[in-house]
């Protein structure tokens, strides 16, 4: 099997995953909002939140802003010919929805910082296939890594609940893939 239907075939199964777990949590918050066990999950992880968590999280959650990605970007399209070759479809890889958020009247569902790192670091993930195996491998790594501190930063910090975070990383995951299957394209 060539490397590019491969990376296609990965691709279209994390889609496919991707696209029923948000699909599943939007039913799940417009139909069983509040989602049992949201609360327990984030009073959980806001019990980590030391004071030295939370100022890591602040730095954390720059990696899904707009300011870090932005210029993440157009270094990927600088630094991998694939994502020049179709360079709209990585471009266009940031989303928001709508819930309210756990302390403020805003909406918040899916987290759009949670999104967006998913959608990014996410491409990430699939451009570093062109890497040779040790280099793919750390970035690859860090990337997944890096997709769960920021949803995790957004709930220390207050901004949403897990369940927002998770929908986030599913949608973001959803678009990567969708922006992969679509480049590899012939």
């Amino acid at each position: 099997m060539a490397p590019s239907s491969l990376a296609r075939n990965s691709a279209c199964w994390i889609l496919l995953g991707s696209a029923g777990c948000f699909l599943a949590l939007s039913l799940a918050v417009l139909l069983a909002d509040p989602i049992p066990g949201d609360a327990a999950a984030r009073l959980w992880v806001l019990g980590y939140g030391s004071p030295a968590v939370v100022q890591a999280a602040r730095v954390v959650n720059y990696l899904g802003s707009w300011k870090v990605l932005l210029p993440g970007a157009l270094l990927l399209l600088m630094a991998f010919p694939a994502a020049r070759a179709r360079w709209w479809l990585w471009a266009g890889l940031m989303v928001a929805v709508g819930r309210a958020r756990p302390e403020e009247a805003s909406m918040g569902f899916p987290s759009g910082h949670a999104t967006a790192a998913a959608a990014f670091f996410g491409a990430v993930i699939y451009l570093a296939g062109s890497l040779r195996p040790p280099v793919r491998v750390a970035v690859r790594t860090v990337s997944a890594v890096l997709i769960v501190l920021v949803a995790l930063a957004r709930i220390v910090l207050r901004a949403h609940w897990p369940v927002d975070t998770l929908a986030g990383i599913a949608l973001g995951l959803l678009l990567a893939s969708l922006a992969t299957m679509l480049s590899s394209r012939r």
